[in-house]
C-alpha cells in the first residue's frame, strides 16, 4: 500500500486551548485552525470553549464572539451575515459552507473549523482567492454585444429570462468550486464548477451575442473537460445551485454546435 507523508512544516499541531469562564451556562468546543505566515511555526489547532447562552446562533456569531472576546489575532472574512457576500466560506464540520448561515445546533459534538481546502492561506481561515477570481475575469462575464445598445434596457423574454434562475444566484464563494477533486488537482487549468456555471450563465443570456466566441474560449481540454460528473459542488453549494448541471448544459452545447 502507498503511503504518503506530509511535509514537516505542513504538519498541524495541537494549539492553545481557552477556557469557558466560571459560570457560562451553555459550553461549546470550537476547534479553529489557526496559522500565521510570519510566526514561521507550523499550523495548530486552538481550541475555544463558548458560552452559547451569551452567543447568537450561527457559526459566525460563535467566531465573532471569539475574536471580540477571546483572542483577537483570529483572521476570517465576513462581510454580509445573510449568505449574500460568499465572504464568510470555510469548511466546517467537514463540509464547505457559510459561516453566517450554518447554525451551530446544525453541527454535534466539537466544531472544527478549518479555511477552505485546497487553496493557500493567506492566514487562520482565510484562502488566497487571487487565481479563483483571476478564472473568473477570464470568462468575460459581462454582456458582449455587436449591436449598438437601445436608448433603454435590453428586453428579454419571460421564457429567456427564467433560463437565469439558478445561474445569476451565485455569490463566488467559492465553496463548491474547492470541494471538486478535479480543482483540487488541475486548479491551474480547470476553471472550476464557480467559474463554469458563471460562464453558463452568459451563454444562456439572451441578451448576449458572443455565444459562439464563448463557447470557443471553453472548447479545452482542461478548462471545461476536467468535470467528471463528481456532484460534489452540488452537494456542497450553500445557494442550493446546480453547477454540475451547467457545466453539463455547456457541454451538451458543445455537441450540438458540430
Amino acid at each position: 500500500m502507498a503511503q504518503f507523508n506530509l511535509p514537516p512544516n505542513s504538519v498541524i499541531g495541537k494549539g492553545k486551548t481557552y477556557y469557558a469562564g466560571a459560570g457560562a451556562k451553555n459550553v461549546r468546543r470550537f476547534q479553529i485552525y489557526r496559522w500565521d505566515p510570519d510566526s514561521g511555526e507550523n499550523p495548530r489547532m486552538d481550541t475555544y470553549e463558548v458560552d452559547l447562552a451569551a452567543c447568537g446562533p450561527m457559526i459566525l456569531d460563535a467566531l465573532l464572539k471569539i475574536k471580540n472576546e477571546v483572542d483577537p489575532t483570529l483572521a476570517f472574512r465576513r462581510s454580509c451575515r445573510e449568505g449574500v457576500c460568499g465572504s464568510c466560506a470555510m469548511n466546517i464540520d467537514g463540509t464547505n459552507t457559510l459561516a453566517c448561515t450554518k447554525a451551530i445546533g446544525d453541527v454535534a459534538g466539537e466544531v472544527k473549523i478549518y479555511p477552505l481546502p485546497h487553496m493557500a492561506v493567506v492566514k487562520d481561515l482565510v484562502p488566497d482567492l487571487t487565481h479563483f477570481y483571476a478564472q473568473y475575469a477570464s470568462i468575460k462575464p459581462w454582456l458582449q454585444s455587436a449591436t449598438p445598445p437601445p436608448e433603454r434596457e435590453r428586453l428579454q423574454s419571460k421564457e429567456d429570462r427564467a433560463k437565469l434562475d439558478g445561474l445569476y444566484e451565485c455569490i463566488l464563494c467559492a465553496c463548491c468550486s474547492t470541494s471538486c477533486p478535479s480543482y483540487w488537482w488541475n486548479g491551474e487549468r480547470y476553471l472550476g464548477p464557480s467559474i463554469l456555471l458563471q460562464a453558463y450563465r452568459w451563454i444562456v443570456d439572451s441578451r448576449d451575442e458572443f455565444t459562439g466566441e464563448r463557447l470557443d474560449d471553453l472548447e479545452d481540454p482542461f478548462r471545461l473537460y476536467r468535470c467528471h460528473t463528481i456532484m460534489n459542488c452540488t452537494k456542497t453549494c450553500p445557494k442550493s445551485l446546480n453547477p454540475a448541471k451547467a457545466i453539463a448544459e455547456i457541454k451538451k452545447l458543445m455537441v450540438e454546435r458540430r
